[in-house]
């Protein structure tokens, strides 16, 4: 058994599967700088040492996953395999160690992003992207619960749970759908939403700090990723595309998590 090295960047909102019950899809980087996309992970089933956050080194038994086309995608041996945390960076230096493997290739042409992902002896379907210009964060409201459709199938997968104590809690699902809109280096506008656990935690933080009032949290999460990150930051996006938009959508990329040292005002002293 071969152990695979991964630097997590990416983890998203947790869905609903009707196959798999609730999953994360999370992503990073192998130790050479190749995208690896680990999908499926019952995240918050795992046991807490298990539960590793963004930019931790991980360790474990990866195979191809065969019932995905895209180049990158993997899953673990089975949904039991082990998953061991070996490693931290941190943000030390201005991230710095985290650049040297982040920023290995970016893209800053989403056409020309969107075509290698086309091709199919490509099949790109994860990237940095460098965004030239931030034009606005906004939401969208979307349904507000699972379908019920999807909720009867999870208790029928958990069915041998359901007269046990502490019998796992779905997630909430968000009401909202957070999205940017930028320019890249061709002046081409896009509108592109954000999948990252982190802005769907922070929308619920801050409901609960403004007492239910949606609003005003609302505005919070747009200071943080708007008039903080897009307007004081070197902001990079990480995107990703879904199995089932990649060949058929215009533009089948999604923000699936951000990269935001501060802008360097200094060159570095060799």
């Amino acid at each position: 058994m071969t152990l695979t090295r991964v630097l997590i960047t990416v983890k998203t909102y947790p869905t609903i599967s009707s196959k798999y019950d609730e999953l994360v899809c999370t992503a990073g980087f192998r130790e050479d700088g190749t995208w690896v996309r680990i999908y499926p992970v019952p995240f918050r089933k795992r046991t807490y040492t298990e539960q590793y956050k963004k930019y931790d080194w991980i360790e474990l038994n990866l195979v191809k996953n065969t019932s995905d086309f895209r180049p990158e995608s993997y899953r673990p041996a089975t949904l039991e395999t082990e998953i061991n945390v070996i490693g931290h960076i941190d943000t030390a230096r201005n991230w710095e160690e985290r650049k040297k493997l982040c920023l290995g290739k970016i893209y800053y042409n989403l056409s020309e992003l969107i075509a290698e992902a086309k091709d199919k002896n490509i099949g790109t379907s994860l990237a940095v992207f460098k965004p030239t210009e931030i034009l606005d964060f906004y939401v969208e409201p979307v349904d507000r619960d699972w379908s019920q459709k999807k909720l009867d199938v999870l208790l029928q997968l958990n069915l041998f749970e359901a007269n046990k104590k502490g019998q796992f809690e779905v997630v909430k699902k968000l009401p909202y759908k957070f999205k940017f809109r930028f320019k890249d280096n061709q002046g081409k506008e896009s509108n592109m939403m954000i999948e990252d656990w982190e802005t769907g935690q922070l929308f619920w933080k801050c409901l609960a700090r403004h007492e239910g009032n949606e609003q005003r949290a609302i505005e919070d999460v747009r200071q943080k990723y708007f008039k903080d990150f897009a307007m004081t930051k070197d902001l990079h996006f990480y995107l990703g595309t879904t199995q089932k938009n990649h060949f058929v959508s215009h533009n089948p990329f999604m923000i699936i998590g951000t990269f935001h040292p501060k802008i360097e005002t200094q060159m570095k002293l060799f």
